[in-house]
């Protein structure tokens, strides 16, 4: 049964097995009404080099995997424009589509490659929008990321977020040992890079407002400890290391300061750490287990996990410690929260009859919703758009991470071949990484 002494005390995780591989995206239920796109190949005739990526296939995969758009297969596609001139929008009309993406990838010198496309209103028969952007061979899957992102935004007035990464812990067994393994990959699961390897657990990443540095619990001193590390370079600082537990970091939305959980007067309580000098304020004080704190997007207040109340619930504050609110009561489970972009929703686990999901909660209206249909969902996390919750889940006995839109009509999973994976936390947005 999973109690709130789980939460807190659940350092010790294993994932059997695993290989080194890209996450497979695998969508388990589309949306009705899905608006039907069509991404043209991109020309490339006449380059000196090949591109190494297919960055038309990066689109309609990425615009696929939102669940707002249905893109045409590439055996359906009617015609293959390359520029505008080639266009027959009446071709367009029949086939039922109502947006057109063509492009083109040129060489412009030794690993050097621009990239253009134009995105087609095909009822109104006018370019909507279009952009040259240059890259090099290693960058071209993130500029057609970046493309996606254009498009998302120029059709649906949200912006994307196909250019984020997200970062997890993983572990493998080598000679009867588990070892843990820190990995950030782009938000489609491709380009997985190792930052941390550790014969001992590792939990809880934190992206930091910037999206340039992780924090992350580490038991590698034998006791758990927060570090902090910058993505980069790969330095890294020790951060909170006291006596008891040290776990459960949150940064705040200026980057100044971080919450945390720390048990150094005993009992498991929430602290607002300044990370310029160290100085610590305790913000939660009683008997209760006070962990996984999350700061609201204005930095005004902070919602956290407390047993006060007799069984794990979502309690908010202000920043500054004092008073808490309860937020939920519907189930005997709710933990573990996250905040929209907006501050508007909370998601979490939400536990009822022995099965934990992920619930999103109004805190206007404390409507409380349930959008995933696993058995043990846990750690959600918002895309930095508010779009999708990334979380953690099991299919067939392995642990794997999942996706699901906010309103939950969408979801996706997203596994590797082997071994399980945990812990997810989507980065925020970035100009350029």
């Amino acid at each position: 049964m999973k109690t709130i002494l789980i939460t807190v005390f659940s350092f010790l995780l294993y994932f059997p097995g695993w290989l080194q591989a890209a996450l497979t995206i695998e969508i388990t239920q589309g949306i009705e009404g899905a608006v039907p796109i069509a991404v043209v190949p991109f020309g490339a005739d006449g380059n000196r080099y090949a591109p190494p990526q297919d960055v038309a296939q990066i689109i309609a995969s990425d615009l696929a995997r939102s669940g707002r758009f249905s893109p045409v297969a590439e055996q359906d596609l009617i015609a293959r424009p390359v520029e505008t001139s080639q266009v027959r929008f009446q071709d367009w009309r029949t086939l039922g589509v109502e947006n057109l993406v063509i492009g083109k990838v040129e060489t412009v010198g030794d690993n050097q490659y621009q990239v253009q496309f134009r995105l087609f209103d095909v009822f109104r028969g006018r370019q909507i929008t279009g952009y040259s952007l240059p890259a090099t061979a290693e960058r071209l899957r993130y500029v057609a990321h970046r493309i996606s992102d254009i498009i998302y935004e120029q059709l649906t007035g949200d912006p994307g977020a196909f250019a984020t990464r997200i970062a997890y812990v993983i572990s493998e067994s080598k000679n009867g040992q588990e070892e843990y393994q820190l990995q950030l990959a782009d938000s489609d699961g491709y380009d997985p890079q190792t930052l941390l390897t550790s014969a001992q657990p590792l939990m809880s990443p934190a992206w930091s407002p910037d999206g340039r540095k992780l924090a992350y619990v580490s038991f590698e001193k034998r006791k758990p400890s927060v570090f902090v590390q910058d993505i980069g370079s790969g330095t890294r600082k020790e951060v909170a290391s006291f006596a008891g537990i040290n776990g459960a970091p949150a940064w705040s939305p200026d980057g100044r300061s971080m919450a945390v959980t720390l048990s150094r007067d005993g009992n498991p309580e929430i602290y607002s750490l300044r990370l310029n000098d160290g100085e610590l304020k305790r913000l939660t004080f009683g008997a209760a287990i006070d962990t996984e704190p999350v700061w609201s997007p204005d930095g005004k207040s902070i919602v956290f996990t407390s047993d006060r109340g007799g069984s794990p619930q979502l309690y908010r504050m202000s920043a500054q410690g004092g008073r808490a609110q309860r937020l939920t009561f519907e189930g005997n489970y709710n933990a573990s929260a996250d905040f929209a972009p907006d501050g508007k929703t909370v998601a979490m686990v939400h536990g009822e009859s022995g099965r934990y999901r992920i619930a999103v909660l109004d805190l206007d209206s404390s409507l409380l919703r349930v959008v995933s249909d696993g058995q043990l969902d846990e750690s959600p996390s918002f895309a930095p758009n508010g779009s999708m919750i990334i979380y953690a889940t099991e299919s067939g006995r392995r642990g794997v991470l999942a996706a699901v839109s906010s309103d939950g009509r969408f979801r996706q999973r997203l596994s590797l071949r082997e071994g399980n994976v945990r812990e997810p936390v989507w980065s925020p947005m970035q100009e350029s990484r």
